[in-house]
């Protein structure tokens, strides 16, 4: 049978075990050949084949629930419950989603994207299960790295007090995004004992089958007596002291020993923890080799893994060079991430002040609340976190930051569209979560210039700062002529109307001002990069001078930079935004940021068709 011909994971039950181990190797080369031509998650999704194989083998999806933690390793399970056939628009515009999605098919029993909520999850599944009286098993597939995360411990704890019967798959690749670090991943180290232990137990096994006439009977003793081993070498009382029965650790690349284990335990009554070994990149050398590195990659060469295409430097590795160097000559500078220092830009600084990095893992809030008690004793700590991943830390950068008026620098990396990666990825909310905060000073630059001006004036502080920025500087645009809070930058001047632009926005603001120059507009472009506080005086001179205002942001319009300037407006009796431009109502789709700007109205066109239009 061919992957192609698999149109519900039900027919997988019909293959062989030579036959399924063929539909392994097909769905990982069109993993490969798909995320090569699209980008994606490659080394994570190449690590899970087998696994999600023998998942769909042994359940009966989607009455029963699998729950992904992240979902960036679902590729081999949407492949293989009926949408093999659109898996070459995987990430695209109006394609598939690089992540499951509840809406997108009804084996998505949860949808994911960020980490560590599949066991809280899957426990919420289970219980409305129980209280509705159903009958249907729940599954939660979390990775070693999710485990940093306090939430899973959280779920772990409820589950076992209360029994609820629920399996959760421990996939453990000794990585999360960056590897994982911590006495967790000791712990599990100790647990794996060794790759060893697998590879020795596979070849007992499979010497004592082809024993004549007393192979079987040697080869269930063998079992007996390996299980006592087992009990003896790892350490598994870590999670039977949650509550859960522990079991493993199994060779997630073993289908059939996969599918024995899944088919043993799929009927116990009480919680269960199965512990699969796996490797990250399996069936494509260049990701077994740099997991790190193919975890979430452009597009690139087959032949060879290399990216094709040459792309400038983010914004986030010029904010982690930067920081490594003011640390060479400032004593106070120390980074916070949360497992994910080479994604944010930060591993040169690893590599020149490693007593001074500290990667908690997925741990965001501790970030925040650790980086406050560094200021708090005297040092000036760099938090560099995605602005969607800093979101769960809400409540520390309120109470433990902002309250106590600490010098706390947030770094939030990916701010605007997170294009491919979707709604999940989305740093449309960074503003609207913390400019109405007290004590916050709120920045947004236009490019590496005004950002490191930024890093500078923190420095200089006695409160916390945030600096939201997108993926890629600005090109194209006028040097910038240095930065002050409060202070915004007039980058092209005009006497009908003012356009208001946030950070990546800048650039199509000066295109739109081109387009309604050929109308006979004069549009006067000002980077607006100082949200938190506002530049009052030009707002005041704009309205002396009668020049009508817009506001560009690509970020949610509720709450954001345009509401706190009609805010400002509204308070000081000064004519209102002539129009707002942003994200409307909804949450955005995944897709090319091209496309998504053109639909939201906020690419050069949209903008000046907006500005025409008022």
């Amino acid at each position: 049978m061919k992957l192609s011909d698999i149109q519900s994971p039900q027919m997988l039950r019909a293959c062989t075990i030579q036959e399924m181990e063929e539909l392994a190797r097909e769905i990982r080369s069109a993993i490969i050949c798909t995320v090569a031509q699209n980008g994606g998650h490659l080394a994570s999704n190449l690590g899970v084949v087998e696994l999600t194989l023998a998942l769909h083998r042994v359940l009966d999806c989607p009455k029963d629930k699998i729950v992904f933690d992240v979902g960036h390793q679902c590729y081999a399970h949407k492949m293989l419950t009926g949408r093999y056939g659109r898996f070459a628009t995987l990430r695209q515009t109006d394609g598939l989603s690089g992540f499951p999605r509840r809406e997108e098919s009804a084996y998505d029993a949860f949808g994911a994207g960020h980490a560590s909520t599949a066991i809280s999850a899957a426990l919420g599944l289970a219980r409305a299960r129980d209280m509705q009286k159903e009958d249907y098993r729940v599954v939660a597939v979390v990775g070693d790295g999710a485990l940093t995360g306090g939430m899973c411990y959280e779920a772990l704890n409820d589950a076992g007090s209360r029994g609820t019967q629920l399996t959760v798959i421990l996939n453990d690749n000794e990585m999360s995004i960056s590897r994982n670090v911590g006495a967790l991943s000791r712990q599990l180290t100790k647990m794996r004992v060794s790759r060893g232990w697998l590879g020795m137990k596979k070849v007992v096994a499979d010497t004592l089958r082809k024993v004549p006439l007393a192979g079987s009977g040697l080869h269930h003793a063998f079992q007996r007596i390996k299980n006592g081993v087992r009990n003896s070498l790892v350490k598994d009382k870590f999670f039977t002291s949650l509550g859960f029965h522990y079991f493993g650790p199994v060779d997630g690349h073993d289908l059939e020993g996969l599918e024995r284990v899944l088919t043993r335990l799929r009927d116990m009554k009480e919680p269960v923890l199965v512990h699969v070994v796996t490797k990250k990149g399996s069936g494509f050398s260049q990701a077994e080799e740099k997991p790190e590195k193919y975890h979430g990659v452009s597009p690139f060469q087959m032949e060879d893994g290399q990216v094709r295409g040459k792309s400038g430097p983010s914004m986030g590795a010029l904010a982690g060079k930067y920081a490594a160097k003011l640390a060479e000559t400032d004593a106070r500078i120390c980074a916070v991430t949360a497992a994910m220092t080479d994604s944010t830009g930060f591993a040169p600084f690893a590599k020149r002040s490693p007593d001074r990095l500290f990667d908690v893992g997925i741990a965001e809030e501790h970030a925040v609340t650790l980086a406050a008690g560094m200021a708090a004793g005297g040092m000036r700590p760099f938090v560099a976190i995605y602005e969607t991943f800093l979101q769960r830390s809400y409540d520390q950068i309120i109470e433990d930051v902002c309250l106590q008026r600490l010098p706390v620098c947030f770094l939030m990396d990916r701010a605007g569209l997170g294009a491919e990666d979707g709604p999940t990825h989305h740093g449309v909310f960074g503003l609207s979560m913390l400019r109405t905060i007290p004590n916050l000073t709120v920045l947004s630059p236009r490019d590496e210039k005004e950002l490191k001006a930024m890093m500078d004036w923190y420095l200089q502080q006695e409160g916390p700062v945030a600096i939201r920025y997108p993926r890629s500087a600005e090109e194209n645009l006028p040097p910038c002529q240095g930065f002050a809070p409060g202070k915004w930058e007039i980058l092209k001047s005009g006497k009908d109307a003012a356009l208001l632009a946030v950070s990546n926005m800048n650039g199509e603001c000066m295109k739109a001002a081109k387009l309604l120059a050929e109308k006979g507009v004069q549009a006067m472009v000002v980077n607006a990069s100082s949200v938190a506080p506002l530049d009052e005086a030009l707002l005041q001179e704009l309205a002396e001078k009668n020049i009508p205002i817009f506001t560009v942001e690509e970020h949610s319009l509720s709450g954001g930079f345009g509401s706190a300037v009609a805010e400002y407006c509204a308070a000081h009796q000064l004519p209102a935004p002539k129009k707002m431009l942003g994200i409307k109502e909804g949450f955005v789709p995944h897709g090319s940021r091209r496309v998504l700007l053109s639909r939201l109205g906020l690419n050069a066109e949209g903008i000046a068709r907006g500005v025409e239009e008022a």
